[in-house]
């Protein structure tokens, strides 16, 4: 699964993964950013509570961006496959400026929307302009490969991760969401171990990695993004040992990313950005 083709004459929209539990009342960051990348005042916003079991997860979200500034935000939970084949569905998302995915379970969001038209929708949009962001799961779906679970630690080993396909908005990164506080870089290593190619961005909680069009990586708010490249490894023994057993990686490049700061994906160079002229 690549991601949706860039038509001659437009750009790709923003991809903005979030960490979990990113602050909502005192100073909200993070969803005013994502409300102003999505249009500001004119920001016609679909959330997608699907990863949650809270009933109350959608409803939340609507009066939070609507306070935000936003002119129209509405929930469309999809609660069973159809729900992603139904022409309703697809003209509202098609309406849209921008997509929002809710925290909850990741599987969730990929067992029922993975596939549907409505997926495929979100896709093409994004490719023809629109943002698509989430947070927590709705982080984790957003690229190609997908962490599904996996084990906590700061070693990569084997079998400690599990992998799964997103929804494919890109897929030059994976994430991994409340990273810092779940100890999480063991199973992003592990996951990168695997296959090299895509950059691994670790997110803490409260911070959002924004994306843009120019596939540059700032950061926004009040944690660290960890960024791990493995482009460079010179050695890996993934395929050498057995379940459970650690992974030796030569070469790997680690930036730590705080507010202000970037990366650049196509060139995978880091920048102090903002933080250099303070």
């Amino acid at each position: 699964m690549s991601p949706s083709k860039v038509m001659a004459g437009e750009e790709r929209g923003w991809i903005v993964p979030i960490g979990g539990a990113e602050e909502k009342e005192s100073s909200p960051r993070i969803l005013e950013r994502f409300v102003r990348v999505c249009g500001g005042s004119d920001a016609d916003i679909v959330v997608i509570p699907t990863a949650s079991r809270q009933a109350d997860t959608g409803a939340r979200y609507e009066k939070i961006f609507r306070e935000l500034g936003a002119e129209r935000v509405d929930a469309l939970d999809f609660g069973h496959r159809d729900d992603g084949k139904r022409d309703d569905r697809l003209r509202r998302i098609e309406r849209a400026s921008g997509i929002f995915f809710t925290g909850g379970n990741q599987l969730r969001i990929s067992t029922i929307l993975g596939g549907t038209p409505a997926a495929k929708l979100i896709r093409s949009r994004n490719a023809s302009g629109i943002t698509v962001g989430g947070t927590s799961a709705g982080a984790s779906i957003l690229s190609e490969h997908m962490i599904a679970f996996g084990d906590e630690g700061s070693s990569p080993k084997a079998g400690s991760v599990r992998l799964a396909p997103g929804l494919g908005l890109t897929n030059r990164f994976v994430i991994d969401q409340h990273f810092r506080q779940r100890d999480r870089l063991g199973r992003l290593v592990t996951a990168l171990a695997f296959n090299p190619f895509a950059v691994g961005i670790g997110l803490d909680e409260d911070t959002a990695a924004f994306i843009g069009p120019d596939n540059t990586l700032e950061v926004e708010g009040t944690g660290a993004v960890t960024v791990v490249d493995a482009d460079g490894v010179q050695f890996s023994s993934m395929a050498q040992v057995e379940e459970g057993q650690p992974v030796c990686l030569l070469g790997l490049t680690v930036h730590i990313l705080t507010a202000g700061a970037t990366f650049n994906l196509h060139t995978r160079k880091a920048s102090a950005g903002t933080l250099a002229k303070s």
